[in-house]
């Protein structure tokens, strides 16, 4: 937090009642200086991201009333959870024609600088911006800029910024099924000033912190180079890309979706894959991209969570160990709206639904493991992350061991990657403490250890 200290004066003016010039005399003026200290929140720098947690709202559904008043009472809950940037989903109008199911799509937008009556007022959003920066976390919003619903003014005013077809109709987007929105022509460059114009007004006139960009790799990068050059004039931003592509991460976004080491992650929980799939990722992240580029590690999302399945669904038992995984592993974790209190269902996407708040596994676990990430550099995750070492076990298809390590610090991650129990030795000698139990961990080389099926530790040094 910045401190800015304002000073006041405060005059007081003496007049004489007298006539005559003897008598008259000149104001006098009294100056007193008060300080005082207003708490505000430092601008975005690199230092942020090393240690941030980021969790995705989702407005619609995070309560009974659905709404930003609902959201932001939570907002001091999502402190304690190590939570360093709030992405809220789309919070724009919604278009009815087309949309699909009674409420719509957050991603159909009809407006972009108004604010989804359904959600409440933009003076409810501005206090929600206000909450979240009096917390100390950044907000950052959805951004759709592939696409606008059918109902958005752009399709009368302006039919040349879109896609048409052969006979001279506005399309959606081709190749998918997104009906329910008009695809964007990026050729034309009128269309592209005016988008710009639209983010500028999000950036300068509510003060949020940056962009998640809605399937970024969709649209054209010289866009967002440009587009992210001038936004950042007005202040610093934090760029998240929906979209893996290396050439995103060069200029205009400081952090990407880490798809494959989810869709790894969720193959080794499901028995289709086993630990060297996990080392070939790691290995790729490395050849892939450069060292000051940022992946976001998640277990969920709300794509994920809607169309591919619960956690449970899809990790079942190991559902825990890749929540930590999340955490140790090189990026930056992701927690969804609900993943914090134990959500075991998908949650409706063109319809209202609700999330129960009540604790249970997850909750503290995510808040021990916020901690460690907010103030450890051996879990640094930025543009200048920690190193990762892999540790060669005995049996290095079942059990997965590594090493980060910055500045003095060393964390080091052992899991067994199977259901089934495992008795394993690894390369690694040291005397630790297991962070999540607060147990002594000696380790040897000869030494022999074992762990239950989905079990793991994270140690750090005594």
């Amino acid at each position: 937090m910045k401190k800015i200290i304002l000073s006041f004066l405060v005059l007081g003016t003496l007049f004489s009642c007298g006539k005559t010039k003897k008598e008259e005399t000149l104001a006098e003026t009294k100056v007193e200086t008060q300080e005082v200290v207003v708490e505000t929140l430092a601008p975005i720098d690199d230092a942020m991201m090393e240690n941030a947690v980021i969790y995705e709202a989702n407005i619609r559904q995070y309560s009974e009333e659905g709404s930003f008043k609902a959201f932001t009472k939570d907002i001091p809950v999502l402190k304690q959870l190590g939570v360093k940037i709030l992405w809220v989903m789309p919070i724009y109008p919604i278009s009815t024609t087309k949309s699909k199911g009674s409420l719509g799509s957050y991603y159909a937008i009809s407006d972009y600088t108004r604010v989804n009556p359904e959600f409440g007022t933009i003076e409810d959003f501005r206090d929600l911006v206000k909450t979240a920066h009096d917390n100390g976390i950044y907000v950052i919003l959805d951004w759709v800029a592939n696409h606008t619903g059918w109902d958005h003014v752009w399709l009368k005013e302006h039919p040349e910024y879109y896609t048409k077809d052969k006979e001279g109709n506005i399309t959606h987007t081709v190749g998918t099924d997104w009906t329910d929105v008009a695809d964007l022509n990026y050729d034309n460059q009128e269309m592209r000033a005016q988008m710009l114009k639209d983010m500028t007004y999000w950036v300068k006139e509510e003060g949020v912190d940056g962009f998640r960009c809605d399937v970024a790799g969709m649209v054209p990068t010289d866009f967002w180079n440009t587009t992210v050059a001038e936004l950042k004039k007005i202040k610093p931003l934090f760029m998240l890309a929906e979209g893996w592509k290396p050439e995103l991460l060069e200029d205009a976004f400081d952090m990407g979706y880490a798809w494959d080491t989810h869709h790894k992650m969720n193959d080794i929980a499901q028995g289709k894959a086993k630990v060297n799939e996990w080392d070939k990722r790691m290995s790729q992240i490395d050849t892939m991209y450069a060292k000051d580029d940022i992946l976001m590690n998640f277990t969920s999302n709300h794509d994920e969570n809607s169309w591919n399945g619960t956690v449970t669904e899809r990790m079942g038992d190991a559902k825990e160990l890749f929540a930590a995984l999340s955490y140790v592993a090189p990026g930056m974790p992701l927690i969804y709206s609900g993943q914090e209190y134990d959500m075991d269902k998908r949650l409706l996407f063109f319809e209202k639904d609700t999330i129960i708040k009540k604790k249970g596994t997850f909750f503290p676990l995510y808040e021990k493991l916020g901690q460690l990430k907010n103030n450890n550099p051996a879990l640094h995750g930025g543009k200048e992350a920690a190193s990762y070492t892999r540790l060669k076990t005995s049996i290095d298809d079942k059990v997965l061991a590594f090493k980060r390590e910055k500045e003095g610090s060393k964390v080091v991650f052992i899991a067994n990657m199977t259901s089934n129990p495992a008795k394993f030795s690894f390369e690694y000698q040291g005397k630790w403490i297991d962070y999540l139990s607060g147990e002594t961990y000696a380790s040897k080389p000869e030494d022999t250890h074992s762990l239950e099926g989905w079990k793991y530790r994270i140690l750090i040094q005594e």
